[in-house]
């Protein structure tokens, strides 16, 4: 296996936060008019998690963190640096939620700033996140926390965001660490289409269309698809090729190939679709966890299938995790970590057709 010069960078701990209130399919069907057996079996909803009155977009993000924190031994005062995914929809407009997550769980020698990819965030700030920290020999140490709660934006009623319907509610976390002998995150890849960056927005939220009472009265002020031919027609063409290409340049740019991937830690979506990118890659059903009783938490979604996939002892030592998402706007994208401990080595088996860990003395 190639040996990167490089310093490694290691993911320490996954933290997550939910909220008790749940939507479950049958309350989703009787708000939306679709059956309930639709919602659960081909939108893959059996429940999903909404806020409470006091579950706001970062303050679940600060949960997530503490949560990520309480499972190492590394205190907050040594992170050097807190990207925050945080999403848009938060506790107040034009606010860099970041300062606040780094001062409220105590990381005092942090600096900070938001990270906006929707979906994508995660892996953005994962790509950011190692590139840093090999950049910059003061940077040893970063969070990556956010919370999210879009599903706010979602009218029920409009069946043209059928799509969004999965939108839930959540925080999640990890602590990054170079020179940390497990988890090491090796290459990403991001990508983005243009062309569909103005599909699916909040009508009357911004400078174009102010959010007025007559706006909101008007249904203008929820998510919307508002090109619906154009842009099913440009992702049917494009975006499973989309996913597949940046899974591959992640692949190639950490060394590996399909055949070395053990674990898919891939978001929310219908449940054909999460099948479909399996079958494509030639991996079964316990190679990933499908969230159907958690829905989407956004960017959010990557830290649940960790600590997921930990507890149900899907991901394991050894395996290449390959963390795949996509987000409006429209982005692609994937990032590669190879969990387990560094001393580690992967061998290949004639005999079983597969990589096996072997462990030095």
């Amino acid at each position: 296996m190639n040996r990167d010069p490089r310093p490694a960078v290691g993911i320490v701990s996954a933290g997550v936060y939910v909220p008790e209130p749940i939507m479950t399919a049958a309350d989703l069907a009787a708000r939306s008019g679709i059956a309930e057996w639709v919602i659960r079996e081909k939108f893959g909803i059996v429940q999903k998690h909404v806020p409470g009155p006091d579950d706001h977009t970062n303050q679940m993000a600060i949960r997530a963190a503490q949560d990520c924190l309480a499972r190492c031994d590394i205190p907050a005062q040594e992170i050097d640096l807190v990207l925050c995914t945080t999403e848009e929809w938060k506790e107040y407009l034009l606010w860099t939620a970041g300062i606040k997550l780094a001062y409220e769980i105590g990381a005092t020698r942090a600096w900070a700033i938001d990270v906006q990819l929707r979906c994508g965030a995660t892996i953005a700030a994962l790509k950011m996140a190692r590139d840093m920290m090999i950049a910059d020999p003061e940077i040893h140490t970063v969070l990556i926390a956010g919370g999210y709660r879009n599903g706010d934006l979602i009218d029920y009623r409009n069946h043209r965001t059928t799509f969004m319907f999965n939108l839930a509610a959540g925080g999640g976390a990890l602590l990054l660490r170079k020179g940390w002998p497990r988890n090491h995150v090796l290459g990403a890849h991001l990508m983005t289409d243009g062309y569909m960056s103005e599909h699916v927005i909040v009508p009357a939220s911004g400078t174009r269309q102010w959010p007025t009472d007559a706006a909101r009265a008007a249904g203008l002020c929820s998510l919307d698809l508002v090109a619906p031919d154009a842009m099913r027609e440009r992702l049917n063409a494009v975006s499973m090729d989309n996913w597949l290409h940046c899974i591959d340049e992640a692949l190639r740019k950490s060394g590996r190939t399909r055949r070395d991937i053990g674990y898919l830690n891939v978001l929310h979506m219908k449940r054909s679709a999460h099948l479909d990118l399996l079958q494509r890659l030639g991996l079964t059903e316990e190679q990933s966890v499908y969230l159907s009783d958690y829905g989407h938490i956004g960017q959010q979604d990557a830290m649940f299938s960790i600590v997921e996939g930990l507890k149900q002892g899907r991901l394991r030592d050894g395996d290449l995790m390959v963390i795949v998402a996509a987000g409006i706007g429209y982005t692609w994208g994937a990032a590669c970590v190879q969990w387990g401990n560094a001393a580690d080595k992967m061998a290949w088996s004639v005999e079983r057709g597969a990589w096996s860990v072997e462990r030095e003395a």
